[in-house]
């Protein structure tokens, strides 16, 4: 499976997916914590990928989603956006809306 193949099977396969530097515990760049600290506030399962320890997803995932920075969050397949986005979501309260809705319906449907 070439990189694009696994991009595209880690983003159906998980309804909620953050491509982020590092891990949720030990975010590697401010954006990444903003971003993985509002989505763990959802209080939500999540799936995630550090790109820093994954080269080639780093190097192919700007491609594959028509989005050049990191973080990246990912939701039942839809490039939802980075930091600044997800933050504006969070703050809101649609990114709450957002989680919720994707994992009851993986949950309802898987």
């Amino acid at each position: 499976m070439d990189v694009m193949e696994n991009i595209a099977e880690q983003v159906k396969n998980n309804p909620v997916i953050i491509y982020m530097k590092g891990s949720p515990t030990q975010p590697q760049c401010g954006f990444s914590a903003r971003t993985v600290q509002a989505l763990m506030d959802c209080g939500r399962e999540f799936a995630y990928i550090d790109v820093l320890s994954n080269p080639e997803i780093r190097a192919n995932l700007p491609n594959f989603g028509n989005w050049p920075t990191f973080p990246q969050l990912w939701v039942l397949g839809e490039l939802i956006g980075g930091c600044d986005i997800v933050s504006e979501m969070h703050e809101n309260g649609e990114l709450q809306t957002l989680i919720d809705s994707a994992i009851n319906e993986s949950t309802a449907t898987g």
